[in-house]
């Protein structure tokens, strides 16, 4: 950050503090653009209906970020920089109220888009006192004692739009798209007879750059703790923690013996599924599920089995590899499928399918995702861990010998805090 130098005796210039507001919102700014980078960050802007409620709704205070040009204009008597960039942050400390309307046709509905933006303005004009040089005792009232008032304030707030969409029958009613440089905030829905917004009506725009997480959530460092269940159990939320990054893999499903002449097609992979869960409270009790891998199947009968589903609580799973509905103790040699799916994170992958069994090997085992695969031309091998489905069974060098097939691979799931 660069800093003025000024020395005893000589004459103070309106550069001199100028200049430090200028190097004081460039420091600033590129501090923002270490933590936030360079696209808009939106903080606080809470959009909310009035109390009691009317057809108004406000946007209380807080900010947004904006990249763009050190100065467009010139600043007092330092030139315009409009070739520097820097992070600016808009500051709203009040509240923004807008009225909406209703649609006068029945059945109908309309969607309202509030937009903001960032606002640099100069603002305050005041008619200063200047130097007087022929009488200094009467100083002068404005440039040239003209009583021209100037700006005093390069004002940097956020500036709000309330864009109205076309009325249209409920349900079918289009959310109106944000102008060119302007990032869109908020939906709201008015009804036709509607007489009061409520917060039901509010809805955040999926796209709005919102904070989502402030610096006394977060904990130190990256993955601080990590705890990894290979069996079921229970996650005790530590202390401090709110939040947890969880990865849950399903379990593989198990291969079919083979007859002679047939090897057996391999099991199918369990799947995959990665979430950031929110809202935890330290100490809360989570109970973790891990899937069994499937069973081997015998040339003494027994069937093989699909993979077990796991997860963590509520909050995402992730279910096994299935059997091939085709596939019999005589006829085993189709590949398993489907294979298991991540359900409800934010990331979710499917497993694999097994191979089928072909000349006298055993068909490959299907993988979870991030895992890896294997035939056998003998017993069935177990599926790979995490989730991996069993390879088939071979038939043997002569290719008429039975083999028992494998067993799928049990599920896993890691939690990092």
């Amino acid at each position: 950050m660069d800093r003025n130098i000024v020395y005893p005796g000589s004459i103070p210039l309106d550069t001199d503090l100028l200049s430090i507001n200028r190097n004081t919102m460039i420091a600033i700014g590129f501090l923002a653009q270490a933590a936030l980078g360079t696209n808009a960050v939106a903080d606080g802007l809470a959009c909310q209906p009035t109390s009691p409620p009317s057809m108004n709704v406000t946007v209380g205070p807080g900010s947004l970020t904006q990249f763009g040009p050190i100065d467009l204009l010139a600043y007092g008597s330092i030139a315009a920089d409009s070739i520097g960039s820097v992070v600016k942050m808009g500051i709203n400390t009040g509240t923004s109220s807008f009225t909406l309307v209703a649609p006068t046709s029945s059945g109908q509905a309309i969607n309202y888009l509030i937009e903001a933006s960032f606002l640099e303005s100069d603002t305050n004009p005041l008619a200063l006192p200047y130097y007087n040089a022929s009488n200094p005792a009467q100083s002068f009232s404005g440039p040239g004692n003209s009583g021209v008032a100037q700006n005093t304030l390069r004002a940097q707030t956020v500036q709000f739009q309330l864009k109205a969409g076309s009325p249209a029958n409920s349900g079918s009613q289009a959310t109106p798209a944000a102008d060119a440089g302007w990032i869109a905030l908020y939906q709201i829905t008015v009804a036709f007879g509607q007489t009061q917004v409520t917060a039901t009506n509010i809805a955040v725009i999926p796209t709005a750059p919102f904070l989502p997480w402030k610096l006394p959530s977060l904990r130190p460092g990256v993955a601080s703790g990590v705890q990894s269940f290979s069996v079921s159990g229970d996650f005790i939320v530590p202390a401090g923690v709110t939040q947890a990054e969880v990865e849950v893999w399903g379990a593989g499903s198990g291969s079919y013996a083979s007859v002679s002449g047939l090897p057996s097609g391999g099991g199918a992979g369990g799947g995959y599924a990665r979430k950031l869960v929110t809202g935890l409270i330290p100490g809360q009790s989570i109970p973790v599920v891990i899937g069994a891998g499937g069973a081997a199947g015998t040339t003494t009968g027994a069937l093989p089995g699909p993979g077990g589903t796991s997860n963590f609580g509520q909050f995402v799973s992730a279910t096994g590899g299935s059997l091939n509905y085709l596939s019999t103790p005589i006829a085993p040699e189709n590949g398993a499928t489907p294979p298991g799916v991540g359900v409800g994170g934010d990331v979710n992958f499917n497993g694999s399918a097994g191979q089928a069994g072909i000349l006298n090997q055993g068909g490959m085992g299907g993988a979870a995702p991030f895992g890896g695969t294997q035939n056998s031309g003998g017993v069935g091998n177990t599926g790979y861990f995490p989730g991996g489905g069993a390879s088939g069974a071979g038939t043997g060098a002569s290719g008429n010998t039975a083999f028992n097939g494998g067993a799928g691979s049990g599920g896993l799931v890691v939690v990092r805090w």
